[in-house]
C-alpha cells in the first residue's frame, strides 16, 4: 500500500509546536514588568494543573518553560530619573509633525499598541539619553524626533 494512503494516527499529521523564542540580550524589566512575569508564570503553572489532556498539558508546560526562563533573568533596572529618556519612562516627541508619547519597557511588557516599547526598539534605541528639547535622528534623518517631556513611570 502507498504510504500516502496510510495513515499511523492524526498526531503525526499536526505542525510541530515550537517553544516562544527568547529575546536576545539582557532581559530588563520595571517592577510592573516583573509583576506581570510572576502573574504569568501563575496562571501557566495553575493551567498545567488543571490540564486535562495531554497536549493541553504540552503546551502549558512549553509556555510556562517560557515564562520561568523570563523570571530567572529578569533584572529590575532601578527607578529613571525623569531628566533624560532612559529605561521606565515615558517620553512625549514630535516626529514628522505629530506627537507621540511611548514609554521605554522590557521585552515581556512591551505593547505598541498600547505606546510601551522595548527598550531594543530602534525608536527606544534614538530616543535614549536625550533630554527635553533636543532634537534626535531617527530613520536615517538628522533631527528628525524634537523630545517634549520626559517622566519616570
Amino acid at each position: 500500500m502507498s504510504v500516502a494512503f496510510r495513515r499511523e494516527s492524526d498526531e503525526e499529521h499536526l505542525e510541530p509546536k515550537f517553544a516562544v523564542p527568547i529575546p536576545p540580550g539582557p532581559n530588563r524589566v520595571t517592577p510592573t514588568g516583573l509583576a506581570l512575569i510572576e502573574a504569568r508564570v501563575a496562571a501557566f503553572e495553575a493551567r498545567v494543573a488543571a490540564a486535562t489532556e495531554e497536549t493541553e498539558r504540552v503546551a502549558a508546560k512549553r509556555d510556562l518553560a517560557y515564562w520561568l526562563e523570563r523570571r530567572a533573568t529578569a533584572e529590575v533596572q532601578p527607578a529613571a530619573s525623569g531628566t533624560r529618556v532612559e529605561f521606565g519612562c515615558r517620553v512625549r516627541f514630535s516626529l514628522n509633525g505629530a506627537e507621540r508619547t511611548v514609554e521605554i519597557v522590557g521585552h515581556d511588557e512591551a505593547d505598541p499598541a498600547q505606546g510601551r516599547i522595548a527598550f531594543t526598539a530602534p525608536l527606544a534605541q534614538a530616543l535614549t539619553d536625550a533630554e527635553v528639547g533636543e532634537f534626535v535622528d531617527f530613520n536615517g534623518r538628522e533631527d528628525a524626533i524634537e523630545v517634549l517631556a520626559v517622566e519616570a513611570i
